[in-house]
């Protein structure tokens, strides 16, 4: 062996105790992990999402109200290596199901079962079809809803629609985006009775319509809007977010291409022809016009829109936009408080007076 060669050996143990100091340090995972988020289905098709990472934050327990705690927690959402290409399985019914993440990790994987799926929340599994480091096969466990009898869905926007967000002013954006938690985030007052309501209208025996949450929000994020929705008691429901971003990416961060949030809905409405859909919004960005896109597209389908103004002043241009969705005999509400929302919903039906 030369001296060079015995040098190589020496370096590569003291490299690797320096790396796994690095991650303890920012409380990161540099195991393969699947991380398996809440899917759907109905009587014949199931999908079940979720990321494959080859590095991710460890979950986060303790939420202090620090801002130089809140701020790293954030960025270590982003740190993440994707696990690209991995083959994973599924078993449901007896029957195994593969499939393989993308580039990004992301799976999507369609299981069509023989027998109808039982209503309601299932637990579902997900395996790594393959070892990693040599460990052994790794395996996860999420949750999937297949809706009870209902005539409503809900489709709702997160930010600065139920979520304070402050999109239109990046400073103040950023500001709360890094010095705040999933505990000391705050919703719109009112606005989490009013989709309580509307997860409750007309079920029966602790029954829920479906409640879907999509946004231009990354999945990093996808821990932290699940446990700000779990505080603030917000319904249980499917969130449909953004690809992926690596923190080299974070300059990028919650920009989306407008197709892709459409995109999101139409396989919602799609999969469920049978539900009249309520959308929920806000005219800080671009909901009013995603939303009449998908009404123009599928005016049956579409029960009633809902846009939170969140400016001093309602928008000109959004209320051009609701003559427009009201014009297909869609029902619309522009309101600046939640109060305002919940007395148009009992006033259409949509939800039991009460």
């Amino acid at each position: 062996m030369t001296e060079k060669d015995s040098h190589k050996e020496k370096e590569i143990p003291f490299l690797n105790k320096l790396k796994s100091k690095i991650y303890s340090l920012l409380r990161l995972n540099p195991q393969p992990v699947i991380k398996v988020y809440n899917g759907f289905g109905n009587d014949k098709k199931i999908t079940v999402l979720g990321h494959v990472l080859k590095l991710s934050p460890l979950p986060r327990h303790n939420y202090r109200q620090n801002r130089i705690i809140n701020f790293f927690s954030m960025l270590r959402l982003f740190m993440v290596i994707p696990f690209s290409y991995a083959k994973i399985s599924v078993e449901w019914g007896g029957i195994i199901y593969k499939s393989m993440a993308e580039k990004d990790g992301f799976f999507r994987l369609e299981i069509f079962p023989e027998t109808p799926p039982n209503e309601g929340w299932q637990k579902i599994s997900v395996k790594l079809e393959e070892k990693a480091n040599n460990l052994q096969l790794i395996e996860s466990y999420g949750s999937l809803y297949i809706p009870v009898a209902s005539k409503y869905g809900f489709i709702s926007d997160i930010d600065d629609t139920f979520l304070v967000s402050y999109s239109r002013v990046l400073r103040r954006k950023l500001y709360v985006l890094f010095t705040k938690n999933a505990h000391t985030r705050k919703p719109f007052e009112g606005v989490a009775n009013h989709y309580r309501l509307l997860a409750q209208s007309w079920q029966k025996n602790n029954s829920y319509n479906p409640f879907f949450y999509v946004s231009g929000s990354e999945w990093n994020l996808y821990n932290l809007l699940e446990e700000f929705s779990l505080v603030n008691e917000f319904p249980k429901g499917i969130f449909l977010l953004s690809s992926l971003k690596r923190i080299f990416q974070f300059w990028n961060f919650g920009r989306t291409n407008l197709m892709t949030k459409f995109a999101r809905i139409v396989r919602v409405i799609e999969y469920f022809p049978k539900l009249k859909f309520v959308l929920l919004g806000d005219d800080s960005q671009k909901d009013p016009e995603i939303y009449l896109s998908v009404v123009t597209h599928f005016p049956e389908n579409i029960f009633a829109v809902y846009i939170r103004c969140v400016g001093n002043v309602k928008s000109d241009n959004t209320l051009s936009i609701i003559s427009k969705i009201e014009s297909y005999g869609v029902s619309c509400c522009y309101f600046k408080h939640s109060a305002e929302a919940v007395i148009h919903s009992k006033l259409i039906g949509l939800t039991e007076s009460v």
